[in-house]
């Protein structure tokens, strides 16, 4: 059981859910992956970093982990909306939940990416387990500049 998030789009940004003073728990998957897909995984060597720098970003408790936490969403940060970000964007989308797979809570997890509008992509996940649907939600990854924040 996760403390849920919430997010808050006037913010453009996520936040405990709390409801009469007191957190809110997520039994279900969602929390989870939402922490998985915009959580930022640290990039590879062989990754093209969005700004040039050489902050490869990630989690500094990966270093202790065999297994990474989050997504290389935030590489797309840059990218145009062309059918490669989409193909990267559901490689990188998969990669961040395979987790759940590999530690059988679910026997299943399907990701797809579309763009839905200009300067939006969408993931769409689905997560099985048995059989039965566990997850089925779409998660709206923006991108661009965003106003000297």
């Amino acid at each position: 059981m996760d403390v849920a998030l919430v997010y808050d789009a006037e913010a453009k940004a996520f936040d405990l859910a709390i409801a009469d003073g007191d957190l809110i728990t997520d039994s279900t998957l969602e929390t989870a992956v939402l922490l998985s897909l915009y959580t930022d995984r640290r990039a590879l060597a062989e990754d093209v970093l969005p700004d040039g720098g050489t902050d490869r970003r990630g989690w500094w408790g990966d270093a202790y982990s065999a297994q990474p936490h989050g997504s290389r969403l935030w590489l797309l940060s840059r990218e145009k909306e062309l059918d490669e970000v989409l193909r990267r964007a559901r490689e990188y989308a998969s990669e961040a939940l395979e987790w759940i797979t590999e530690d059988g809570i679910a026997t299943s997890v399907e990701v797809d990416a579309i763009h839905l509008r200009r300067g939006v992509l969408q993931l769409i996940v689905g997560i099985e387990r048995s059989g039965n649907s566990v997850l089925n939600r779409r998660f709206d990854y923006v991108w661009g500049v965003t106003d000297g924040i």
